[in-house]
């Protein structure tokens, strides 16, 4: 059981589907996260139930999140993440066990007009069509929840794909979080 929900958290932070987008390189540490991503958030997981979100600096530039059941305090998953601003968006990027891969995982993130926190994930056929189109460079990788690619493209190509407008579609909502206690 315990497997089980370390999954569905898991997917409920970092992915929108069971497919996974992963890299082989993470964001280097040497940028600050916005001021107004640290602090407690809250959200719901895919079945209704309250799920919060504490985000703290763990120092040098990392970020570390942990996400638990409200109806269960102690059942707590903990992410060390780094973050990054390109263009106009904002990424993080996080290890994954090996069951998911053992690569990172890099996402993005915004504040909306309801100064919510928005979670995006890459689409994975998005990523499948650039990479046939040797836009970026990957292969297939397996994990427990079905066939994911790992990027291995230098993270210089990489961002100049994702920060084309061109290829804003790349992006899809993962998961909404409020402001908890206000």
């Amino acid at each position: 059981m315990k497997a089980w929900r370390v999954a569905v958290i898991t997917l409920s932070f970092l992915l929108l589907s069971g497919c996974l987008v992963t890299f082989k390189n993470p964001l280097p540490a040497h940028e600050a996260a916005p001021k107004g991503l640290l602090g407690q958030w809250s959200s719901k997981n895919a079945w209704g139930e309250p799920l919060n979100l504490h985000i703290t600096s763990a120092g040098g530039q990392r970020y570390k999140a942990v996400s638990y059941p409200t109806a269960k305090p102690g059942e707590r998953d903990e992410y060390l993440f780094t973050v990054s601003r390109h263009g106009s968006r904002w990424y993080f990027s996080a290890p994954l066990p090996a069951r998911f891969g053992g690569q990172f995982i890099l996402g993005g993130f915004e504040f909306n007009e309801k100064h919510e926190l928005v979670v995006y994930n890459l689409d994975l056929d998005a990523i499948h069509q650039a990479l046939d189109q040797n836009r970026l460079h990957g292969s297939p990788v397996e994990t427990v929840e079905g066939t994911g690619v790992v990027v291995d493209s230098p993270m210089d190509q990489v961002f100049a794909y994702l920060d084309d407008p061109a290829n804003a579609d790349v992006f899809v909502e993962a998961v909404r979080y409020q402001r908890a206690g206000k």
